[in-house]
């Protein structure tokens, strides 16, 4: 069974999120196997593809290290990517149905569109401990299925070195969920994108996630409504990677573009 890593939301490698891609199943095998494999690779996420009856629809799955997970953008456009580079699925898109409802990604110009579901944030009141958990003073939080801390400005966001045990308690209390966190602000004059943030997810068994998809459906209704334009730039500034999304808010949904790289083709001595 052969296994690809792929750096997502990347334009070279070594650069946006790596997610490791399965090649397609006919049968999805049992739970449990599925989240050792993603612990033995240790990526931010690992995707299992299901074949169905349709050349272009396929079921998917995402597990991180620790469990898996509802939605996972950057490991959906890995998987895309899995399919018209590495596979050689001709059709211009491709649908993945997912714990999420169906996911479509539609080949572009520069690499590829994601069709996500909006995650619109509702504003609150910062929670007891959670600048103490940061490292540095929100100037509002917001909250979907993430905590959204938004600070002063691009330096704050690159200096955020937090306590993600604390961080953890505190965000899972607050969103009802499992504990993760986005930090972002408006970009410095002069950037090549519009918003700079960072994802931290210790809930999900990941200190902190390079290029984050599911992050950007908060991020996207909420900064479009803040600067009154649908689409924008993103760069989440993980330390030494970093990645790019371009994003666009259309009602219910998000478009997310970005691209993909293959830095390595591996076979597994493994079946399920």
């Amino acid at each position: 069974m052969r296994q690809w890593t792929i750096d997502a939301f990347a334009s070279d490698a070594f650069r946006g999120n790596p997610a490791c891609v399965l090649e397609p199943m006919a049968a999805w095998p049992e739970a449990s196997w599925m989240q050792a494999l993603a612990a033995e690779n240790n990526q931010a996420e690992t995707a299992f593809l299901l074949s169905t009856g349709d050349p272009a629809r396929f079921g998917l799955r995402w597990f991180t290290p620790a469990l898996e997970v509802p939605l996972c953008g950057h490991a959906t456009l890995a998987s895309a990517h899995t399919l018209f580079a590495e596979l050689g699925k001709s059709a211009e898109a491709v649908t993945f149905d997912t714990l999420s409802g169906p996911l479509i990604v539609r080949r572009a110009d520069a690499g590829y569109e994601m069709d996500f579901p909006a995650r619109p944030p509702r504003r609150i009141a910062a929670p007891p401990g959670l600048a103490q958990a940061l490292g540095v003073e929100p100037e509002e939080v917001w909250v979907a299925s993430f905590l959204v801390a938004v600070l002063k400005d691009e330096a704050a966001v690159h200096a955020c070195a937090p306590d993600l045990v604390a961080l953890e308690a505190i965000a899972s209390e607050a969103s009802q969920g499992r504990g993760n966190v986005g930090v972002v602000a408006l970009a410095d004059a002069g950037r090549p994108y519009e918003v700079v943030d960072r994802f931290f997810a210790p809930g999900s068994g990941i200190p902190e996630d390079p290029a984050t998809g599911s992050l950007h459906c908060i991020l996207a209704p909420l900064y479009a409504g803040k600067l009154g334009r649908a689409r924008l730039r993103f760069h989440q500034a993980y330390p030494g990677r970093g990645g790019d999304l371009d994003c666009e808010h259309r009602g219910d949904r998000v478009i997310l573009r970005g691209g993909a790289v293959t830095v390595l083709e591996s076979r597994l001595r493994i079946a399920p």
